[in-house]
């Protein structure tokens, strides 16, 4: 089976890597074309340019770009596909792009593989990135069962774990485990940043160890990656913040009135069902 692959950053390269050594015939794509011939140079293809003509002959075609560009490459490569091509892509938000890329494309599955690290680009491309990872599958009802299956055969081969389901549960799950942390994340570096006592804040980049690292890290990461997180799932992001407000409001007012009963009972809470998100 011969599959394309059109974006070769950390994503994309990293699966290309891990599909080219289980023999398949990989294709890539990308903008820069310093890009394409490292990914020559490294083994993680066997064929790369520019040019989405070369996604002809692919079986299967894997968009790893960025979210706000999946929809304008689809439309682009259509005129190269073979009327029995598959499309997916790992964009992680899925409701719009979902419902064009089915309406562009029969053939069009969504799909959201939740594996990442801090590093981007090709350079950044490792092998077993997606080992334990969940990709979460998200076909509509007359989405073809061969496409489904194949997509999933070919994540499993991977070492993901599969999860099935529509793409606006899609959204609105990750908006709670991973848009919103991320926005609350960025707060905390911003909210640290504006201390108006310049001493305080120096002797506070200084202490900040293992607990500000583990809390700053999504909010200190890709700032396209979160804009278009957050632009692109407004509603469901927008609600989970604002339930998020309403239980810091609350936590806020327990800890005026000294409730300390309460707020013990919040924290052995959570302390128990953090396992349960992990």
């Amino acid at each position: 089976m011969k599959i394309g692959i059109i974006g070769l950053g950390l994503i994309g390269a990293s699966l290309a890597l891990d599909l080219s050594s289980k023999n398949y015939h990989l294709v890539g794509v990308s903008r820069n074309s310093l890009t394409c011939e490292k990914a020559k140079e490294k083994g993680i293809v066997k064929e790369s340019g520019v040019d989405l003509a070369l996604m002809k002959d692919c079986d299967l075609i894997f968009i790893c770009t960025p979210i706000e560009f999946i929809i304008p490459t689809l439309i682009n490569l259509i005129p190269h596909l073979s009327p029995h091509a598959v499309v997916t892509d790992v964009g992680s938000v899925k409701s719009s792009i979902v419902q064009q890329g089915k309406a562009l494309w029969s053939n069009f599955v969504g799909s959201h593989p939740m594996a990442g690290t801090a590093n981007q680009g090709i350079d950044s491309a490792q092998k077993d990135l997606f080992q334990k990872a969940v990709c979460v599958i998200t076909p509509e009802h007359d989405t073809p069962q061969s496409a489904i299956a194949l997509i999933t055969n070919i994540w499993s081969l991977v070492g993901c774990e599969i999860i099935i389901t529509t793409p606006q549960i899609h959204d609105q799950a990750v908006a709670w485990i991973s848009h919103l942390p991320v926005i609350i994340s960025a707060n905390l570096i911003n909210s640290c940043q504006r201390e108006n006592d310049q001493n305080i804040k120096q002797i506070a980049q200084k202490l900040a160890s293992t607990g500000f690292k583990d809390t700053s890290r999504v909010g200190g990461g890709n700032p396209e990656l979160g804009l278009m997180m957050a632009r692109n799932n407004k509603e469901n992001l927008l609600h989970s913040l604002k339930h998020y407000q309403q239980n810091l409001e609350e936590l806020i007012n327990d800890i005026e009135q000294e409730n300390w009963d309460k707020i013990n009972t919040l924290l052995n809470t959570t302390k128990e069902n953090r396992s349960k998100f992990l």
